[in-house]
């Protein structure tokens, strides 16, 4: 489980078939060890190595087609956070790190000190995203601005901007989104019902 708040950035260092090599900053390999879940921009993965300077993940082809792992290539940046503990402030929202779906960047502009990001979304993923409702843009917990059937909007203050993998998107892009669970859940329970 997962909490939506980028406490650092990674590097891919290397990409194969099934494999990322993600480089970061010492402080927090320092807290991995073999087996420890990772999400990268949202994606859980798992750490099967680490160096002084950079961890090595597995990925099976389920990722690969459900995520936006497919598009990574060397040197982009990606978003990264650690497993939430029973001690963790939760300043975000819960998050699985089980992608959804993925959704393209449309547009970025900027409106005063923050920027408003709209994403194309499938149909089948616009029933679970409401207005002022939590959703995670790789891995990051933002709240939706405007919700349309094929669109949502979010916006950015100017931390998350510069904290985050998202300055260095363009419009065509593509992000992971992961809907919040809650609402999954409760289609599931009345499907069950009717």
């Amino acid at each position: 489980m997962f909490t939506g708040i980028i406490t650092h950035l990674g590097e891919i260092k290397n990409k194969s078939e099934n494999r990322l090599n993600i480089k970061t900053d010492k402080d927090l390999i320092a807290k991995l060890s073999i087996g420890t879940s990772i999400a990268v921009d949202g994606i859980c993965l798992t750490v099967i190595r680490f160096s002084k300077d950079s961890f090595w993940l597995d990925f099976m082809p389920e990722t690969e087609d459900k995520t936006n792992i497919k598009y990574l290539k060397v040197g982009n940046l990606v978003n990264l956070e650690l497993p939430a503990t029973p001690t963790s402030f939760l300043s975000g929202h819960i998050t699985e790190g089980h992608i959804d779906g993925v959704a393209k960047l449309e547009d970025i502009k900027r409106r005063g000190n923050s920027r408003m990001l709209k994403f194309s979304i499938p149909y089948h993923l616009s029933k679970y995203i409401v207005s002022k409702g939590s959703i995670a843009v790789n891995g990051i917990s933002l709240t939706v601005i405007r919700v349309e059937s094929d669109s949502f909007t979010v916006g950015l203050i100017p931390h998350s901007w510069t904290n985050t993998m998202l300055h260095t998107l363009k419009t065509g892009d593509f992000v992971n989104i992961e809907v919040d669970i809650l609402a999954k859940y409760l289609e599931n329970l009345f499907k069950k019902r009717s």
